[in-house]
């Protein structure tokens, strides 16, 4: 019997995750990983297209709050994201399988250390049905 493998996104601020922590998260068959500028520039349209297109979970990872690039950048994805979980819920998608997450640049483990937990996570909630 095949086991569940999890299809994560995951949409990494420009300024907070650098490329060096990523290179072992970008060959992960399961994950995407999808750079922008600021994590405020998330369009909610592209969680739900990411869901839509097969996703089980999706993760946006950002500065922390107080320490965006483009100054509050953060504070927009914070308010998005409650918004986006209340949203999902309504769509029957649990709204754990959604994911803000604070990385700074400092803090070079945390990256892959996030996304592991997020993924274990996703995989114990199973596939969306």
């Amino acid at each position: 019997m095949n086991e569940f493998e999890p299809k994560v996104v995951v949409f990494r601020c420009n300024w907070c995750s650098r490329d060096g922590e990523t290179s072992k998260m970008e060959s992960a068959a399961n994950t995407k990983l999808i750079r922008t500028m600021c994590s405020s520039r998330v369009d909610p349209s592209f969680v739900l297209k990411a869901f839509a297109s097969g996703a089980d979970g999706v993760m946006i990872m950002g500065c922390h709050p107080g320490d965006c690039h483009y100054l509050s950048g953060n504070y927009k994805t914070m308010r998005r994201v409650m918004l986006l979980k209340n949203m999902l819920s309504q769509f029957g998608i649990e709204p754990e399988r959604l994911k803000l997450e604070w990385v700074a640049p400092s803090e070079e483990t945390k990256f892959p250390e996030v996304v592991g937990n997020f993924t274990s996570k996703v995989k114990e909630l199973g596939p969306i049905r």
